[in-house]
């Protein structure tokens, strides 16, 4: 009977355990009285382009990223990412954010610490219009781009380098765009 007893915990402890990793851990919410000092936008004036993305935190506690696309003066291009700090990514890992958009095709970006100019690994997230929806992305299914073109033979994403997220709008349709972002989370992968 004891014996039983003794075991009983244990594989309560161990089946909680197992729980933990499976759970969604928050990377970027917007809770915080300085959520939005952690982002910034970077827009196509930064090659000359017109494009308006702005962000702002909501009542709600979402991010909300906004504008309007031009594709003037070669421009064609809007983002909202985080400003550069250590993410603790690793291998294994997806990338899970919920958001809701206006039926566009935007990229979830992420980016590396290391100095190269417009590069960055891209996967495409098509939002419903004004639909929440759960976006999850495996880091190994980035695809590495440097201005906006695929990268050939760039690798694999290695998590350990990841200091950046954000969001882009470039799908060379010129007007308004709105999408909200509730949250930023990243699933352990099992171990």
């Amino acid at each position: 009977m004891i014996h039983k007893m003794l075991t009983l915990p244990l594989l309560i402890l161990m089946g909680s355990f197992v729980m933990a990793e499976d759970t969604p851990l928050p990377l970027f919410d917007f809770t915080g009285a300085d959520a939005a000092k952690e982002w910034q936008t970077v827009n196509d004036g930064v090659m000359g382009g017109v494009s308006e993305g702005e962000f702002k935190i909501t009542d709600k506690k979402t991010m909300e990223f906004f504008g309007t696309l031009s594709l003037k003066n070669n421009g064609g291009f809007a983002s909202v990412r985080t400003k550069a700090k250590k993410l603790g990514l690793e291998k294994g890992e997806t990338l899970v954010a919920k958001v809701k958009g206006d039926g566009r095709e935007y990229s979830l970006n992420i980016y590396l610490n290391k100095p190269l100019i417009a590069f960055s690994y891209r996967a495409t997230v098509q939002t419903k219009k004004d639909e929440w929806i759960e976006v999850k992305v495996p880091l190994d299914k980035f695809e590495a781009t440097s201005f906006g073109r695929p990268v050939k033979d760039a690798g694999s994403v290695k998590p350990e380098e990841v200091n950046a997220f954000g969001f882009m709008l470039g799908d060379k349709k010129a007007g308004p765009f709105k999408m909200e972002v509730e949250s930023i989370k990243v699933e352990r992968a099992g171990k």
